[in-house]
């Protein structure tokens, strides 16, 4: 990360002191205490990258009246992936920290299922050089199981390559709870390698002794979590519960009433999967904090749960407070219950300067990752001879999806979309260059009365996703998705309405934020003018293809019962 330099412990000595003068000083704002929630008044003094001095009064090389405003810590994002934002994190951060976000955690696996090492240390590299501390996990599940193709597989040995990075601080969300509940062989080498160091938690609806089972092998944190009692479970376990605010994953009201006083030390804040249209549109952070205390949270507890307890929960000692000694990463808001940032100091350097620079960048990669052999319209014909048919049910709001029951009629040896039962085809195509797989499917709950939308977002494979009521329209998004490399397509009536490229490694754009967020915003009217009626329904789409959150979902290889582990045949 970039930063002002730590100074001598001479110098952080002297400088709180009073005896030598600090670097930047901080007057007549007031620190929120995180520790007893008052409000407290004197000099914030910053020597480097450090808070040296709190609480008196104190001389600097520049002074920054700060009149009216409050100071709380840098926020903590504990759980993302800037896959999802669909910039590169050079743009990322130019969108989220002015918002507050000092310090992101991110796991790297989207794009490490793509193009492997090589995209992980995309982000070590990338992580040296932003002006936020980006902390870079070590994806755990490349793939994320057995029952998608991918372009690379990381073993142990893999990852033993890249964990010492300074930005790792463990091993990411480890999403195969299957294979540590049965002792899976190249799962329990990867919890071994990182024994005694942080493991993320990913295990929806786990209860019970398979709970204990799951984290005895000291997992920690855990941010799938979607109801009360869900998440009161895992606390009570010993789980750090991170509540989840994304684009498609909403538990914030969910999860709402346990985030108080008491529990804000266990409890942290993380957006997983958020779009740049959301972060224009709401916030990030700031965004969960405002809604928290909106919905009865305290303020100490929300500010706690962004701040404090995140740095506790990953061990990051040398953040989370305004106090002598932490990293100097504060934002000054003009209201506690409105998270308004007005200024953001990170690593002991004003972000409205360091974002007046220009800004820096590493070559981009995973340029020509889209492999797939051109589509046909029969290619999305769903071969059947029994009418009985699985169907993906959407949950507004979740990732979690129902497993229905329908019966489609065969015609001409195919069951094919019925737009009047909202009964639409879902396919995901292998992209890889690898087997060259179709999986056809139903899905439930888009919406869509014609045309069709693709993309190469697709969690966690990222093949190209499709869904659609005409196989026409589909074969044209996917094979549009082959000449961008990568992005997302909105098409009917044979012409494409809306489109956005996302050529790095498929997940990622090499355009501004603000480019990005427009042509979203597109897309999004393109897809309600076929029908849908869901807030994201791209985001929406990928998750549908992820097979290891319940119940029903799909990959290239086909429909997966998530529950039973298996293709359903």
């Amino acid at each position: 990360m970039t930063q002002s330099a730590t100074p001598s412990l001479s110098r952080l000595i002297r400088s709180a002191r009073g005896l030598e003068e600090a670097d930047l000083v901080i007057r007549g704002g007031q620190i929120f205490d995180l520790i007893t929630g008052a409000l407290l008044e004197g000099d914030v003094a910053i020597c480097g990258d450090r808070i040296v001095g709190t609480l008196g009064s104190y001389s600097g090389k520049r002074v920054i009246d700060a009149t009216g405003l409050i100071l709380v810590p840098g926020f903590i994002d504990t759980h993302l992936h800037i896959e999802s934002s669909m910039v590169t994190p050079f743009e990322f951060e130019r969108c989220v920290a002015p918002l507050g976000v000092t310090t992101a955690i991110c796991d790297p696996h989207e794009i490490a299922n793509v193009l492997g090492l090589e995209g992980i240390r995309y982000f070590q590299r990338a992580s040296e050089l932003t002006a936020i501390d980006l902390r870079v996990q070590i994806s755990s599940c490349v793939p994320s199981s057995p029952l998608e193709t991918t372009a690379a597989t990381l073993s142990a040995a893999d990852l033993a390559e890249v964990m010492h990075h300074p930005s790792a601080i463990g091993l990411a969300e480890m999403m195969n709870y299957p294979g540590v509940l049965h002792e899976a062989p190249e799962v329990m080498e990867k919890l071994e390698l990182f024994r005694g160091r942080h493991i993320d938690g990913h295990a929806p609806l786990l209860s019970g002794n398979d709970l204990n089972g799951y984290i005895a092998p000291g997992i920690r944190t855990e941010h799938e979590a979607t109801n009360l009692p869900e998440a009161l479970e895992k606390l009570r376990k010993g789980l750090r519960v991170l509540i989840r605010e994304g684009s498609v994953s909403k538990d914030l009201e969910a999860l709402r009433p346990l985030l108080n006083d008491l529990t804000a030390p266990y409890m942290c804040l993380c957006t997983d999967d958020r779009n740049p249209l959301d972060i224009a549109e709401q916030g990030h952070l700031d965004y969960m904090i405002r809604r928290l205390i909106q919905l009865g949270v305290s303020p100490l507890a929300a500010y706690r749960a962004a701040t404090l307890s995140a740095a506790e929960a990953f061990g990051l000692k040398d953040r989370g407070l305004i106090a002598p000694g932490k990293r100097a990463d504060i934002v000054m808001v003009k209201s506690l219950e409105q998270a308004d940032a007005q200024e953001v100091i990170c690593g002991g350097r004003l972000l409205s300067e360091v974002f007046s620079a220009p800004v820096a960048k590493i070559a981009p990669v995973g340029l020509t990752s889209v492999k797939a052999a051109e589509i046909s319209a029969t290619d999305f014909r769903l071969a059947a001879n029994a009418p009985h048919s699985d169907v993906i049910g959407i949950r507004v709001g979740q990732i979690l999806t129902d497993h229905l029951h329908e019966v489609v009629p065969v015609e001409d040896g195919d069951k094919r979309p019925d737009t009047d039962r909202d009964l639409l085809r879902i396919s995901v195509i292998e992209r890889h260059g690898v087997n060259g797989n179709i999986g056809n499917g139903f899905v439930r709950g888009f919406g869509l009365n014609r045309g069709a939308i693709a993309s190469t977002v697709c969690h966690d494979h990222h093949n190209i996703v499709a869904v659609g009521a005409d196989y026409e329209d589909m074969a044209l998004a996917a094979n549009r998705l082959r000449e961008l490399q990568g992005g997302v397509v909105v098409t009917c009536d044979g012409a494409v309405m809306a489109e956005l490229a996302l050529p790095v490694a498929g997940l990622m754009s090499l355009e501004p934020f603000a480019e990005v967020r427009d042509r979203l915003r597109a897309l999004r009217k393109a897809a309600a003018e076929l029908g849908t009626d869901l807030e994201e329904p791209f985001l929406q789409l990928a998750f549908v293809a992820l097979p290891v959150i319940p119940n029903l979902k799909i990959t290239d290889r086909g429909m997966v019962d998530v529950n039973k582990f298996e293709l359903i045949g």
